[in-house]
């Protein structure tokens, strides 16, 4: 088959167009498929068979290689050795290879009658680590049997012979795009969670630069080795793309992929592509992360990811408190754990469990919604995370990314950059880099799905020198717009317990004595016993308003006793509760001790920022205000037993707030009279 390369000479945008024709016709497919099945079993169908299509044209220029290799196999060899020689027969840079005697155009010219047999063989043919894909993650031959059944096999298998996947027609690269186009339609209409396959390329790049930013040096030479892993790869674009950066810097350095996926179709599509491109298909693990670590022990130059946000982990919960309890900071989660609804810091958390030892380190690239920034109060699982991170100087930059980026959300994305062999400068500080605005980004000529916006490679550099040059307000051009550096104690603070004294008065009047009945220890009286209560309280006790607590105990106490009754503590401190009232004039109540008691209603918390002295703020921020009010010294922090609770938020919108003066009255005034003129424009027209 004669070939032609369309990179010769083109452009990304020619190449963008090659590949939305490509998909275009993929999807064309598709459509032979409806009324034998449901629309969202489509990429069922169609993924599985692009992947197969893609490896029967890289292995095409190799199958007799392959075939005569097997022949002269000596007898009784080992699976190992087999492989080994069938590998090397099939190309130095593949690690599959297939030993069926068809090839997509040896099985278009035999009976269409014997197709769904011959692509069985075919498949079945392949080395072990790719027909395990087909039959175990793809569970391909049920979806083989159904087109067999509907009459549909020929048609679809005739038009995929139509494609022409080698390499030399479109890259690896490429062959990323179109599954995740293809993935992202067949989520679409199925109402899935496209997102939480792959990200948007301009995002991943954007990742990889800011992650090897001021690494060139470390990264060039000869002899170099570099470990990538991302927890949740999806088809594997960040680790593809982490690779290209890589490569392109150092021509020999040598790259290792490691991932692990939870959804079966895009671990196919992964193991696939590492396959394919010369890498160790066994460093792509399947099954969930964070249940079953299949790296467990391994450390990690370079990790990247986006994990899924706003999904709840409430199926998995119990292995990973489990984790948690038993291990502490041994484990993964040791920090904290995250609410029940959000998963996104436990993925974070697992990325730095990975984190090297060594002189050189760790550096992680995470992209997370706005929720790991501020969800949660002081001794929350998140506000411990983050305390975690920021107290042992991890967290170098995080970057603020426009809205509207993500093919299955519009909602503010941040990337989180970590680092645990900072370089002096940064030492104990973090930079916030705020790249929402429209500098960034530009409008899409046609939305796909829930993506209207993209970050054009000039705005990307910026964004990558802001970061790397650490530009912050000096210089020709005022950067303090848009970088703003922060010592890592800046977004602590203790949260402070500031009581106020009860102030109680006290009646026993017939609305305040109606009350009683339902309070419940009053209610688990008997018939009789209640009443006798009421008849005591009602006849003896004055109906005089106390304004003091211990006097109208007294009172009480007398004629229970003048009645005869010696109530258990339960239904006297029911009585109290249901004759008295708040009043700001009254005596403050005095507990056992001689100390004033709180008013739990009246009860407030004061974030005091970690660096003041909370004394010093309590004088100035409190006690003017509230003159009775005191801390309440009990309330300490469980780590470092210090008054007050330690939390950390991060939050860009007060470090970027930028104040917007309202328009003066005559500008709206003239505004609200241009757009009645024109209003009764048009009712003049419609009258007419």
């Amino acid at each position: 088959m004669a070939r032609a390369s369309h990179n010769a000479g083109n452009g990304p945008t020619a190449v963008g167009e090659h590949i939305r024709n490509l998909d275009g016709f993929v999807w064309s497919i598709a459509e032979i498929l409806r009324g034998d099945f449901k629309q969202s079993e489509y990429g069922k169908v169609v993924l599985p068979f692009v992947v197969l299509r893609r490896l029967d044209c890289i292995l095409e220029d190799t199958k007799d290689a392959v075939l005569k290799a097997e022949k002269t196999l000596p007898e009784g060899v080992d699976d190992e050795t087999r492989a080994m020689i069938l590998y090397e027969a099939a190309g130095d840079n593949i690690r599959v290879y297939n030993t069926s005697r068809f090839t997509f155009e040896t099985l278009k010219a035999q009976d269409p009658a014997q197709l769904h047999q011959n692509v069985l063989d075919y498949i079945t043919k392949f080395s072990p680590n790719v027909r395990d894909i087909f039959l175990d993650k793809f569970l391909f031959t049920d979806q083989l049997k159904r087109l067999k059944d509907g009459g549909i096999l020929w048609q679809v298998f005739e038009r995929f012979c139509q494609i022409d996947l080698h390499p030399e027609y479109v890259t690896n690269i490429e062959m990323g795009y179109l599954f995740e186009g293809l993935i992202r339609r067949f989520s679409e209409i199925s109402n899935e969670t496209a997102g939480e396959h792959f990200t948007p390329r301009e995002v991943i790049r954007l990742i990889v630069d800011l992650l090897i930013a001021n690494d060139a040096k470390a990264l060039t030479g000869t002899g170099i080795i570099r470990t990538v892993y991302d927890p949740a790869c999806g088809t594997g674009g960040m680790l593809a793309l982490t690779e290209e950066a890589m490569v392109a810097l150092n021509p020999k350095i040598r790259v290792e992929l490691y991932g692990q996926e939870l959804n079966g179709e895009s671990f196919g599509i992964c193991k696939s592509d590492m396959l394919v491109t010369g890498h160790n298909p066994e460093q792509i693990a399947f099954g969930n992360t964070l249940t079953n670590d299949a790296h467990a022990g391994k450390r990690f130059h370079y990790m990247l990811s986006n994990p899924p946000y706003g999904v709840d982990w409430k199926k998995y919960q119990e292995p990973v408190k489990e984790e948690a309890a038993e291990k502490g900071f041994d484990g993964r989660f040791g920090a904290g754990l995250p609410r029940i609804s959000d998963g996104q810091l436990l993925f974070l958390q697992h990325m730095i469990s990975k984190m090297r030892d060594d002189e050189q380190g760790s550096r992680i690239g995470i992209v997370m919604n706005g929720s790991p920034l501020f969800a949660g109060g002081a001794a929350s699982g998140e506000s411990e995370i983050r305390r975690w991170m920021l107290q042992n100087d991890w967290i170098e930059a995080i970057v603020s990314l426009p809205t509207d980026l993500f093919y299955n959300t519009g909602i503010q994305t941040y990337v989180w950059l970590l680092n645990n062999r900072k370089p002096s400068k940064r030492r104990g500080k973090v930079q916030l880099i705020d790249a929402s605005s429209e500098r960034f980004w530009q409008s899409m000529r046609r939305s796909l799905g829930s993506k209207r916006r993209e970050i054009p490679e000039e705005a990307r550099h910026e964004i990558v020198r802001i970061y790397a040059d650490m530009l912050n307000g000096e210089g020709p051009e005022d950067w303090g717009d848009y970088s703003k550096f922060f010592d890592t104690a800046d977004f602590g603070y203790r949260e402070i317990r500031v009581e106020r004294p009860l102030r109680l008065n006290f009646q026993a009047s017939p609305e305040r004595l109606a009350r009683l009945a339902d309070e419940k220890a009053i209610q688990k009286l008997d018939e009789t016993k209640r009443q006798e209560l009421i008849d005591a309280l009602s006849g003896h006790l004055p109906t005089t308003l106390f304004t003091n607590r211990d006097k109208f105990e007294k009172a009480l106490s007398k004629a229970l006793k003048g009645a005869g009754l010696k109530p258990h503590a339960p239904v006297k401190k029911a009585i109290l509760s249901a004759l008295s009232e708040r009043d700001e004039d009254a005596d403050i109540c005095i507990d056992s001790k001689g100390n004033p008691e709180p008013d739990i209603d009246l009860r407030d918390h004061e974030l005091v920022p970690l660096k003041e002295n909370w004394r010093e703020y309590v004088a100035r921020e409190v006690a003017p205000f509230v003159p009775d009010a005191w801390v309440d010294e009990n309330y300490t922090d469980t780590r470092d037993g210090e008054i007050g609770r330690v939390g950390y938020e991060i939050s860009f919108s007060r470090h970027f707030y930028k104040y917007i003066p309202p328009r003066p009255l005559e500008e709206i005034d003239e505004e609200l009279k241009q757009l009645e003129s024109e209003i009764a424009g048009l009712l003049k027209e419609v009258a007419a």
